[in-house]
């Protein structure tokens, strides 16, 4: 009888669980440089070392991401803004910066959230993508900050002003290692795989 009343109080708690939780995976690719000795075949990335890319994905195989658009910008200009949201798939998000999915450098971070928070961000998303909230420039938004802001929307981290926001999270190392601290804090799921050897990969 015991037995059974375990086995009901396990299906009833994970049903509860399944209905009232979800996640969100941020995935990074992590910036790098050819190695000298192979300069000639593979190809230097924007931002090098300290660039790399981030992005989150709610829905399987559907990651969003913020993007330049247009000319770059070294100022953020609020009437001008040359940017996008957009939506790839893991392939074309890791081969993004110009290498190929089976050999980039990743870590995804897995948040489980509430159907409320998930509710929430595909509102987010689904008004950015439609119209882009903020300019893409060097002194300005770009993938990381545009990151942060989202999940500081969700209450996973805390909350700045737009300028703080992209003085703070100014590439996307500065998110990471945040992540991956409250992940060991919290026992959030790490996905990681390294990269290739031919290429200088970002540490944490």
């Amino acid at each position: 009888m015991q037995k059974i009343i375990t086995l009901l109080f396990c299906f009833t708690f994970y049903q509860a669980f399944s209905q009232d939780s979800s996640f969100l995976k941020v995935h990074f690719l992590y910036g790098s440089r050819p190695l000298h000795k192979n300069k000639g075949t593979e190809q230097k990335w924007f931002g090098g070392v300290k660039g790399g890319h981030v992005g989150i994905e709610a829905d399987s195989g559907r990651i969003v991401n913020f993007v330049p658009n247009g000319k770059f910008h070294w100022f953020a200009k609020k009437n001008s803004r040359h940017s996008r949201y957009a939506i790839h798939t893991q392939n074309s998000f890791y081969s993004i910066l110009g290498g190929h999915y089976d050999s980039a450098k990743r870590t995804v971070v897995i948040i489980p959230v509430t159907q409320q928070q998930k509710q929430h961000f595909d509102s987010i998303t689904a008004a950015y993508l439609k119209q882009t909230p903020y300019d893409y420039a060097l002194i300005g938004m770009r993938c990381g900050a545009a990151a942060y802001e989202i999940l500081a929307q969700l209450k996973i981290l805390q909350q700045y002003s737009y300028a703080k926001t992209y003085r703070k999270i100014f590439y996307p190392k500065k998110l990471r290692k945040r992540l991956l601290k409250k992940a060991a804090v919290n026992g959030w799921v790490i996905l990681q795989q390294p990269g290739s050897s031919k290429r200088k990969w970002e540490k944490d």
